[in-house]
């Protein structure tokens, strides 16, 4: 046996729900060919190398398969800046993305117009319609992350329909499901659906069910049409979607959203569990923030995005109509505070920079404007190109959903780097810090589980539930995606005014056998790979 390298003097958890191992693992390639405890291989290990140096003391630290991002953002980024440094420095090796309705492909007709600002933000000139067509591209890119996606129903509703606040005829769904199987075909692992946002706000359930039809042996996930006023409803439509297709049930960042929500927590577990007992396959994922991100315009109303993006601007341009949205928007919110807990966290301009950072609250008081003004102003100023974190969750509800057994752990974030292109604005720190975070702080700290446990939620368990072969796991002939820290000083650095920070305690990262992170440094090797359903 020849092997590349050694890692010795390790503790191994397999990502199984298994006990720790005292072992050492030796890699040929990009495999794992050999896991032996030490009384079994020590001392011979070591004339198996095929270069000398290639060894790892791992003495007193830990060794686990490369984390899985359940739910990231990086269809644009990683190929924008395939480096990925904030996700690798996570020890993250594989993204599932695609999420919330929104994926690289397919994109025709107002799918593909909707997305330019998107192309041309990051400087990307490449433009395409299939998953075929990018994953080529990205390919050629070199990620430094393996990139799994699904298919958004957002995109594939827009190439046919574009963002009309319209039902589907019988051709429109037909249509539909054609460009869906088309992109399972091309590697694509699953449909996802974005129901807060245009056009999945538009869809009704028995659309959806149809569509989940067509992918029935992969899976369903879902921003649901509400985490917060319609928790449990917007739960129980899930179920029946998964239940009517026949197909496995994720839930996406899975929440309750509003203090005046933070009590429906038991409810939503018990339907939740009680369709699992039921014989639903219902998952989930978290990030272990209480804060969430997304576009600013999420605050209005769905009717103001029918049309697409000239429509919507032109809408907030009409004085009777703004006053319209103004007292929609003002009649669902129960307190002043809302508008001291949204902040600013990116922005389409070098105008408004000052506001990063800083409170619509805060922003109104500094400019004489109530804030509710402050964002119909600014999405006109920005062109829509407006992000903003939204802190509205509850520490307690977090831990509970962290420690369901079925819950996995996602970013929802974007992939960037601590330099170039993707280094800019004040993004949610999860895109810097959930996996040690979690490991550190819920895991060790808060002793929400034990580690084999949290281990298992971020690498086999996702690996299962997605279809991620041959991964997600430690065993002999499994791609060698390996993460090694130590237990006790793993944790997030990222701060929301600071997020471009490290991690502290992981010191090597290894994708397909090749190091992205060694002796705790970013490397630049990109060995990721694309992974596509059934391969």
């Amino acid at each position: 046996m020849k092997i590349d390298l050694l890692i010795k003097n390790g503790i191994i958890f397999n990502g199984t729900l298994s006990e720790p191992l005292d072992a050492d693992v030796g890699i040929s390639g990009d495999r794992i060919v050999f896991i032996d405890n030490r009384s079994g291989i020590r001392g011979k290990s070591l004339r198996f190398l095929q270069k000398p140096g290639k060894i790892i003391d791992a003495e007193g630290l830990s060794i686990a398969p490369g984390f899985i991002d359940t739910h990231a953002h990086s269809d644009f980024t990683l190929f924008a800046d395939p480096r990925a440094e904030g996700k690798i420095c996570q020890g993250i090796t594989t993204e599932i993305n695609g999420n919330c309705g929104l994926s690289a492909a397919p994109l025709y007709g107002d799918a593909l117009y909707q997305r330019e600002d998107d192309l041309k933000e990051f400087g990307i000139r490449e433009r395409w319609s299939t998953f075929k067509e990018y994953f080529n591209h990205l390919k050629k890119r070199g990620p430094s992350v393996n990139f799994a996606t699904l298919a958004g129903h957002g995109n594939i509703r827009a190439s046919v329909k574009g963002y009309k606040d319209q039902e589907l005829t019988k051709a429109d769904l037909k249509k539909i499901c054609i460009l869906l199987m088309e992109s399972i075909k091309e590697g694509a692992i699953g449909l996802s659906t974005g129901l807060i946002y245009p056009p999945g706000v538009y869809s009704n359930t028995e659309e959806l069910v149809e569509l989940a039809r067509c992918c029935k042996d992969l899976i369903y996930t879902t921003h649901m049409r509400s985490e917060g006023e319609k928790l449990i409803e917007s739960i129980k439509e899930a179920i029946k979607i998964g239940r009517e297709a026949g197909i496995k049930i994720h839930i996406s960042h899975i929440k309750t959203s509003g203090k005046e929500n933070w009590h429906k927590i038991k409810d939503a577990v018990k339907v939740i569990e009680n369709s699992r007992n039921e014989g639903a396959l219902l998952t989930c994922d978290r990030y272990p923030y209480t804060a969430s991100s997304t576009d600013l315009d999420a605050i209005l109303p769905s009717w103001t995005f029918s049309g697409g993006k000239e429509k919507e601007l032109k809408r907030l341009g009409d004085s009777e109509l703004r006053k319209k949205i103004k007292n929609q928007i003002l009649k669902r919110i129960s307190s002043e505070n809302y508008w001291k807990n949204i902040f600013i966290s990116s922005l389409n301009s070098d105008k408004n920079t000052w506001m990063l950072g800083k409170s619509l609250h805060d922003i109104g008081c500094i400019k004489g404007r109530k804030p509710v003004d402050i964002v119909f102003d600014l999405l006109v100023e920005e062109d829509l190109r407006v992000g903003a974190i939204f802190s509205s969750m509850n520490e307690d509800n977090l831990q509970k959903f962290l420690s369901l057994p079925y819950c996995m752990i996602g970013t929802d974030s974007s992939a960037r780097s601590f330099s170039g292109l993707t280094f800019k604005g004040k993004p949610h720190p999860r895109g810097f810090g959930s996996f040690p975070k979690f490991l550190g702080k819920y895991v060790r700290d808060k002793r929400l589980m034990s580690m084999s446990e949290g281990i298992y939620k971020a690498t086999m368990l996702p690996a299962m539930t997605f279809g991620i072969h041959k991964r997600g796991v430690i065993k002999k002939g499994i791609f060698a995606d390996l993460v090694i820290f130590d237990q006790e000083k793993i944790n997030d650095m990222a701060t929301f005014e600071e997020p471009f920070l490290k991690p502290e305690g992981i010191y090597y990262v290894l994708v397909n056998g090749l190091p992205a992170i060694w002796e705790g440094k970013i490397t630049g090797v990109r060995a990721g790979r694309i992974l596509k359903h059934g391969r």
